[in-house]
């Protein structure tokens, strides 16, 4: 394992980037927003498992396998992005149907919310190539199991982006709760969430295989 010298940079620089607004901060706050802070807290569970999806793959060398192919690369990013914009559109859509009873009871639930996030974040190379890029450089070779080193820094990343995406859920949810008196409002926050994701799958098929 690498020594404190090297591991509390890691965890300062770890920690910055967790809580540094990205497409996970948004994605969560989105499925928060349209559904809830119980639909919120679960798509960031199911985001921070996918993470460790690629953690695993790192740690195993399969997603630098992926990242050095151009079709391959492709092929995930253009999966993750259709499935990311078909949720976005989807969300966007129920928000424009009749209010159910209860403006504030998740559409989805918490266990598709759970399933929906995870294969958001494993069909997203870039947090592949973010782990190949930023890991890596805090790796102690001389220790050994390098491998090993790989999966338990990356799986502390996942730890800190879970964390900050259930505070970001919690905030959101509070602005919701505060809108349910206003139908319109929850609707109008429901689609803007739904924009939310369609954008980000957009800008993850626009996303570039990284050099190198």
């Amino acid at each position: 394992m690498p020594d404190l010298t090297q591991f509390a940079p890691y965890l300062a620089a770890a920690l910055l980037l967790a809580v540094t607004p990205g497409p996970g901060l948004v994605y969560v706050a989105a499925r928060t927003l349209a559904g809830g802070r119980a639909e919120g807290i679960a798509s960031s569970l199911g985001t921070g498992l996918g993470g460790l999806v690629h953690v695993l793959a790192g740690s195993l060398g399969v997603a630098a396998i992926v990242l050095a192919s151009a079709d391959l690369f492709a092929a995930l990013k253009l999966a993750g992005a259709a499935y990311l914009v078909w949720l976005g559109w989807r969300t966007f859509r129920a928000a424009g149907a009749p209010a159910p009873a209860s403006p504030a009871a998740p559409p989805a639930g918490p266990g598709r919310a759970f399933r929906e996030g995870v294969l958001v974040e494993a069909l997203n190379p870039k947090t592949a190539a973010f782990f190949l890029a930023f890991v890596p450089q805090f790796l102690d070779p001389a220790a050994g199991r390098v491998a090993l080193q790989f999966a338990l820094l990356g799986a502390v990343s996942v730890a800190l982006n879970t964390l900050a995406d259930i505070a970001v859920a919690f905030a959101a949810s509070r602005l919701r709760e505060g809108a349910a008196a206003r139908p319109g409002l929850v609707r109008r926050l429901r689609q803007a969430s739904g924009g939310a994701m369609v954008a980000l799958g957009i800008g993850l098929a626009l996303a570039r295989r990284p050099a190198g």
